[in-house]
Protein backbone atom coordinates (compact mmCIF):
# COMPACT_ATOMS: atom_id res chain seq x y z
CA UNK A 1 0.00 0.00 0.00
CA UNK A 2 1.32 3.53 -0.72
CA UNK A 3 0.61 6.69 1.33
CA UNK A 4 0.29 10.18 0.30
CA UNK A 5 0.50 12.19 3.21
CA UNK A 6 -0.01 16.04 4.47
CA UNK A 7 1.66 16.83 7.49
CA UNK A 8 1.03 19.80 9.92
CA UNK A 9 -1.31 21.58 7.71
CA UNK A 10 -2.01 24.12 10.27
CA UNK A 11 -5.82 26.00 9.96
CA UNK A 12 -7.37 28.71 11.91
CA UNK A 13 -10.85 28.22 13.09
CA UNK A 14 -13.41 28.78 15.74
CA UNK A 15 -13.39 25.55 18.19
CA UNK A 16 -14.16 24.58 21.23
CA UNK A 17 -16.36 24.40 24.34
CA UNK A 18 -16.10 26.96 26.39
CA UNK A 19 -17.85 30.73 25.62
CA UNK A 20 -14.29 32.44 25.25
CA UNK A 21 -13.59 29.89 22.97
CA UNK A 22 -16.11 30.57 20.76
CA UNK A 23 -15.20 34.09 20.11
CA UNK A 24 -11.65 33.67 18.66
CA UNK A 25 -9.86 31.72 16.35
CA UNK A 26 -7.83 28.94 17.11
CA UNK A 27 -4.98 27.20 15.30
CA UNK A 28 -5.66 23.22 14.68
CA UNK A 29 -2.88 21.54 13.00
CA UNK A 30 -3.87 18.40 10.58
CA UNK A 31 -1.89 15.25 9.81
CA UNK A 32 -3.31 13.50 7.21
CA UNK A 33 -2.17 10.03 5.36
CA UNK A 34 -4.04 8.61 2.52
CA UNK A 35 -4.20 4.97 0.95
CA UNK A 36 -3.21 5.11 -3.08
CA UNK A 37 -2.05 3.18 -5.33
CA UNK A 38 1.21 5.30 -6.76
CA UNK A 39 2.00 3.54 -9.95
CA UNK A 40 0.01 4.90 -12.34
CA UNK A 41 0.77 8.41 -11.70
CA UNK A 42 5.02 7.32 -11.23
CA UNK A 43 4.25 5.63 -14.71
CA UNK A 44 2.82 8.83 -16.53
CA UNK A 45 4.02 11.43 -14.14
CA UNK A 46 1.05 13.32 -14.76
CA UNK A 47 -0.89 15.34 -12.45
CA UNK A 48 -4.16 13.91 -13.49
CA UNK A 49 -3.09 10.72 -12.42
CA UNK A 50 -2.45 11.72 -8.66
CA UNK A 51 -4.14 12.08 -5.54
CA UNK A 52 -3.82 15.68 -5.58
CA UNK A 53 -2.75 16.63 -2.21
CA UNK A 54 -2.92 20.77 -3.11
CA UNK A 55 -6.34 20.04 -3.63
CA UNK A 56 -7.33 18.27 -0.81
CA UNK A 57 -5.57 20.56 1.40
CA UNK A 58 -7.09 23.36 -0.15
CA UNK A 59 -10.73 21.74 0.26
CA UNK A 60 -9.41 21.10 4.14
CA UNK A 61 -8.69 24.71 4.25
CA UNK A 62 -11.88 26.11 3.25
CA UNK A 63 -13.78 23.67 4.98
CA UNK A 64 -11.46 24.23 8.61
CA UNK A 65 -11.37 28.07 7.92
CA UNK A 66 -15.38 28.60 7.79
CA UNK A 67 -16.28 25.62 10.29
CA UNK A 68 -17.79 26.54 14.08
CA UNK A 69 -17.34 23.02 15.87
CA UNK A 70 -16.89 22.51 19.61
CA UNK A 71 -15.23 19.20 19.55
CA UNK A 72 -12.21 18.21 17.94
CA UNK A 73 -13.77 14.65 17.49
CA UNK A 74 -16.62 16.29 15.13
CA UNK A 75 -14.05 18.33 12.84
CA UNK A 76 -11.85 15.16 11.92
CA UNK A 77 -15.01 13.08 11.25
CA UNK A 78 -16.15 15.75 8.59
CA UNK A 79 -12.33 16.54 7.37
CA UNK A 80 -12.30 12.52 7.20
CA UNK A 81 -15.73 12.27 5.22
CA UNK A 82 -14.30 14.72 2.51
CA UNK A 83 -11.28 13.62 1.49
CA UNK A 84 -13.25 9.72 1.72
CA UNK A 85 -16.33 10.69 -0.51
CA UNK A 86 -14.75 13.87 -2.49
CA UNK A 87 -11.53 12.50 -3.57
CA UNK A 88 -11.98 8.48 -3.31
CA UNK A 89 -9.97 7.82 -0.61
CA UNK A 90 -10.70 4.52 0.24
CA UNK A 91 -8.61 4.60 3.60
CA UNK A 92 -7.29 7.40 5.91
CA UNK A 93 -5.85 7.87 9.28
CA UNK A 94 -6.29 11.39 10.25
CA UNK A 95 -4.30 13.38 13.13
CA UNK A 96 -6.43 16.57 14.73
CA UNK A 97 -4.23 18.55 17.32
CA UNK A 98 -5.20 21.75 19.04
CA UNK A 99 -1.86 23.07 20.17
CA UNK A 100 -1.60 24.81 23.62
CA UNK A 101 -5.02 23.58 24.56
CA UNK A 102 -3.90 21.74 27.44
CA UNK A 103 -0.99 23.38 29.80
CA UNK A 104 2.30 21.30 29.68
CA UNK A 105 1.43 20.13 26.71
CA UNK A 106 2.48 20.51 23.17
CA UNK A 107 -0.75 19.56 21.76
CA UNK A 108 -3.77 17.40 21.86
CA UNK A 109 -6.42 16.41 19.86
CA UNK A 110 -7.48 13.04 18.14
CA UNK A 111 -7.06 10.51 15.34
CA UNK A 112 -8.69 8.30 13.78
CA UNK A 113 -8.72 5.93 11.06
CA UNK A 114 -11.77 5.10 8.39
CA UNK A 115 -12.25 2.59 5.87
CA UNK A 116 -10.84 -0.41 4.60
CA UNK A 117 -6.32 -0.56 4.59
CA UNK A 118 -5.74 -1.81 1.72
CA UNK A 119 -2.68 -4.11 1.67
Amino acid sequence: MDVVFIEDLRIDTVIGIYDWERKIRQTVALDLDMAFDNRKPAASDKIADTLDYKKIAKRLIGFVEESHFELVETLAERCAQIVREEFGVAWLRLKLSKPGAVTGSKAVGVLIERGEKPT
